[in-house]
């Protein structure tokens, strides 16, 4: 072997690309000055990473990713986005990235935004015929370091549907969602467009103007829930391919969920308060696990797992057979022999 070969410049472009895409964008470009063959092989990447956290001053971000668009072969499509921001200013920093990747057909997003002050993003920005993995993560803390209460970066306000038909994942954290005041719908419904959605997750998001979101979608398998604020009280879910369900609901108040899946295989459901169900027993389930922390009525939890009745393997912590114990009025060795599928328990705070 002749060790004095520079294999590495010998791969194909695209798999130089796939190599630095493990890094960041700034250190990618870097190896430009490695020689002639590395000059401009940054240009054409179809990956783009960026984060505020690299650079000392807003003025020398936003004047490094404003030439690295400059610069880059816009011929070339890009694949994938990664962007860190944070700090007074980065919304038009944002804005503009997000015009080039949806203009040079990209398929993933990764955008994790902050600001001390709350900005509107409306919908028009996030129509796209190529987008399938679309992630939106508020990353607002404070000096302490502990995030602030109520504080979301992200505004959209629900007058239309986000227009991502090639959407196959989103997932979206402490997203601020409200609904036009001027009109008079209570229940939307935000990704009918999405109709290729598969996994959805809505994590800490609050809500306002509408009391009701509808989640209808054919091809959805994974869903998870988390409620903590906001003016949502019934969730409406038809989703006829839905094999995974997860709800957490860290607030008081409980939620109603009008559920459609005919196929759901694995229910998973952590909250202060019972779980409130409107739908058919699910006839497909296989495992279920319950937690319960907060002390509830018991006639709610019976109703519950006999909603649930046809689960095989069910997972519920102390304090949900205690409720039921309470009803019956025996001690708990006698529960297992009331009950005809098996119980686990497991004790767990919340």
């Amino acid at each position: 072997m002749n060790v004095e070969d520079d294999r590495l410049s010998s791969l194909p472009d695209d798999l130089i690309h796939k190599i630095l895409s493990f890094i960041g964008t700034e250190h990618a470009i870097q190896t430009s000055v490695l020689s002639s063959r590395w000059r401009f092989i940054w240009t054409s990447m179809p990956y783009l990473n960026l984060s505020h956290d690299d650079f000392f001053r807003l003025p020398t971000f936003s004047k490094f990713f404003t030439r690295v668009l400059s610069d880059r072969n816009n011929q070339s499509d890009m694949t994938s986005v990664k962007l860190s921001v944070h700090g007074h200013g980065t919304y038009l920093v944002v804005k503009q990235i997000m015009a080039y990747a949806f203009s040079h057909n990209i398929q993933q997003l990764n955008l994790g935004f902050s600001c001390n002050i709350d900005f509107e993003f409306p919908l028009c920005l996030f129509r796209s015929r190529s987008l399938k993995h679309l992630s939106l993560t508020t990353e607002d803390f404070s000096s302490n370091g502990y995030r602030r209460k109520f504080s979301f970066t992200y505004v959209f306000k629900a007058t239309s549907t986000w227009d991502l038909p090639a959407l196959t994942t989103l997932y979206i954290h402490d997203v601020y969602l409200c609904y036009d005041e001027n009109t008079d719908e209570l229940f939307i419904d935000l990704f009918s467009k999405c109709a290729n959605l598969k996994n959805l997750t809505l994590k800490g998001c609050y809500t306002k103007g509408f009391t009701g979101l509808s989640i209808c979608l054919p091809l959805l398998t994974e869903l998870t829930l988390e409620t903590e604020y906001g003016s949502v009280e019934v969730f409406n879910i038809v989703a006829p391919q839905l094999k995974n369900l997860t709800i957490r609901s860290f607030i008081s108040e409980s939620h109603e969920y009008l559920i459609s899946a005919p196929h759901l295989v694995f229910l998973d459901y952590k909250g202060w308060s019972c779980l409130q169900l409107s739908t058919n027993a699910f006839l497909s389930l296989e495992k279920a696990h319950i937690c319960i922390s907060y002390s509830t009525y018991a006639h709610q939890v019976l109703r519950l797992l006999q909603q649930i009745r046809n689960v095989k393997f069910l997972t519920l912590n102390l304090e949900v057979v205690e409720v039921i114990a309470s009803l019956y009025r025996v001690r708990l060795t006698m529960i297992f022999n009331l009950i005809s599928f098996l119980i686990i328990l497991k004790k767990k705070t919340m």
